[in-house]
């Protein structure tokens, strides 16, 4: 894990002995896999130091130069704050982790008319806790989907998380109840996903449509309402992924009347249960589990802790 504290609105990182050889390029562009234009802003404006100096940056690093970079400064967010009480599962200086209720967008779609949403609520803490920050989402969850989403509060933190959800490096598991009784007990649903011309919101397996792999394993069964309860985990992140794959499979999430699910419940059955990712900025092993906040509980038997 790397050595990192703040100073104001400086992070500073140790570097470590494994960074030794390589120059300021190469840690944001090989070893954070930051954006060339980002990298390009943070060199041009002087936001970088080295050993409290202007920095040389092809010059080769030494364990235990001391790397300041300016990441903490104050911006406005670009929504207006409103309180919401959202239970956090983790947050630091560089990132945040929700726990989302139901019916709550994770962003306006109109800043001007949409106040309602978790990015609303994530810069109203902030701005409770002192901080201005145009902070992000990093991966959405549909409105009525709860559960675990990660936000960063400033630009690095949200680059390098962006290409660690590229490269499937960041691991989300849901709970999903499904129509039905599964003939198998675990399996994988390999189809890919594109819009439904005929429905302006809905998704659809397509052959021309975006690669889609949702992997799943059912965790028990309610034979007597026919439902079956599933842990999901995905390798790639298509809109409505798990609700079209089961839906395509002759096996809809309850409450989902979007695809066919019936009304079970008010929503569909779909949490976000666990989310784990190597920190962008200190390689911390982060694992958050979110428990169920709907009342009355839909998911009831699960134990997130345990999956």
């Amino acid at each position: 894990m790397l050595q990192t504290n703040r100073k104001g609105k400086w992070f500073e990182a140790i570097v470590p002995n494994e960074w030794e050889g390589f120059n300021l390029e190469d840690v944001f562009r090989k070893i954070w896999e930051a954006p060339k234009k980002l990298t390009y802003t943070f060199r041009i404006e002087n936001k970088v130091l080295l050993n409290s100096n202007t920095p040389n940056w092809n010059m080769p690093l030494v364990h235990g130069d001391k790397i300041m970079i300016s990441l903490f400064e104050e911006t406005s967010g670009e929504a207006p704050p409103t309180f919401y009480d959202v239970p956090i599962l983790y947050e630091d200086d560089h990132l945040i982790v929700f726990n989302k209720p139901a019916f709550m967008s994770t962003h306006p779609n109109n800043i001007e008319v949409d106040k309602d949403t978790l990015l609303n609520a994530a810069i109203y803490h902030l701005q409770a806790k002192g901080e201005s920050r145009n902070i992000r989402h990093v991966h959405r969850l549909d409105r009525d989907t709860t559960g675990a989403i990660l936000f960063a509060k400033h630009p690095l933190a949200g680059a390098i998380l962006d290409r660690m959800l590229e490269l499937r490096k960041i691991k989300r598991t849901y709970i999903a109840i499904v129509n039905g009784l599964l003939p198998s007990k675990k399996g994988i649903i390999h189809e890919p996903i594109g819009r439904d011309r005929h429905h302006a919101t809905k998704r659809r397996v397509s052959l021309t449509g975006q690669d889609a792999i949702t992997h799943y394993q059912v965790l028990k069964e309610d034979k007597k309402q026919k439902l079956t309860y599933v842990k999901c985990w995905l390798e790639t992140g298509r809109t409505h992924q798990i609700r079209v794959h089961f839906s395509h499979i002759g096996h809809p999430l309850a409450g989902d009347l979007l695809y066919g699910g019936g009304a079970f419940f008010n929503r569909q059955a779909l949490h976000a249960a666990k989310l784990e990712f190597v920190h962008p900025l200190t390689g911390e092993k982060i694992i958050c589990h979110a428990p169920f906040i709907d009342n009355p509980q839909i998911f009831k038997g699960i134990d997130v802790y345990q999956l």
